[in-house]
């Protein structure tokens, strides 16, 4: 471990800190979960690339889990995630708070209204999910006040649901999406690849393989018989399970009805496989 790097617990020890620095300098924020990878590290780069300062917080929020399971077996490994951030900069404030800290009363999230966004896929099978987001990302913006802050596309629809969230909360950060980064294989970079076995790992290639064969389909064939077309390519899978797969408007997140040639549409997809769920996405035009 590198007991260089700032690793501040506390949000009065991260003001006193934040404090110290120009408040002219540009602040940039990368809020995590932990168990960084290569995608982490892209979201770091950049966010170092605008800014004069950045902050990368680690903090898994138990607000955003449906599912306790999920929560405990969420993997916790702060010492490699200080050792990878270390390998970008050692001048990165890391912020690395307890729950209660966060949630110093009760572990409940707030409850907002994101105009539907938060209703759809994710929605539809994760209740509360994106209340328990936008709670902990509200916190943040206002501890550290980033003018920009950085969050990858594979978790498109978080994007949007931030995006949204600064909307209504009047909260003056930029939000920066970052492209996806993949495996060798094409596998999105996940913390939860680490729990699939090499072999599932490495065939989990037929998800990107699934979305780039349904990207060539949407210029020919309408919406429903590509879901058809996906619905039974996973049927016919012994290792993967599809819980959803939706084709839907990049702004509002509705599900695509009849094509609009005016409408940007991304197609998204859930899928399990041995008992970890995965998600993915690509732009369709």
């Amino acid at each position: 471990m590198n007991f260089s790097m700032l690793v501040i617990k506390t949000k009065n020890e991260l003001l006193g800190e934040l404090k110290k620095i120009d408040g002219t300098l540009d602040l940039g924020l990368v809020p995590t979960m932990g168990a960084l990878h290569e995608g982490h590290k892209s979201l770091i780069k950049k966010a170092i690339s605008e800014n004069k300062k950045v902050v990368v917080s680690i903090f898994v929020n138990p607000t955003q889990f449906n599912n306790q399971e999920d929560l405990a077996k969420y993997p916790k490994t702060i010492d490699s995630d200080i050792h990878l951030i270390s390998s970008i900069s050692e001048d990165i404030i890391i912020f690395a708070p307890t729950v209660s800290e966060i949630y110093p009363e009760k572990v409940t999230p707030k409850i907002y209204d994101f105009s539907g966004l938060d209703k759809v896929m994710e929605g539809e099978f994760r209740d509360d999910h994106f209340n328990g987001v936008g709670t902990i990302v509200e916190e943040l913006f206002k501890v550290i006040k980033p003018k920009r802050a950085y969050f990858g596309e594979k978790d498109f629809q978080q994007l949007r649901i931030i995006q949204k969230l600064t909307e209504i909360q009047k909260l003056p950060v930029e939000i920066v999406g970052c492209e996806i980064v993949r495996e060798k294989n094409g596998l999105a970079m996940s913390s939860r690849n680490e729990r699939l076995s090499d072999k599932v790992r490495l065939k989990a290639a037929f998800i990107i393989e699934t979305l780039k064969t349904a990207k060539d389909k949407f210029g020919m064939e309408n919406a429903l018989c590509i879901k058809n077309w996906v619905k039974y390519k996973f049927e016919n899978s012994e290792e993967f399970q599809l819980e959803y797969f939706e084709i839907a408007d990049i702004e509002t997140l509705t599900p695509i009805k009849s094509k609009n040639n005016n409408v940007k549409y991304r197609a998204f997809i859930a899928v399990y496989a041995e008992g970890v769920r995965l998600i993915d996405n690509i732009a369709l035009n």
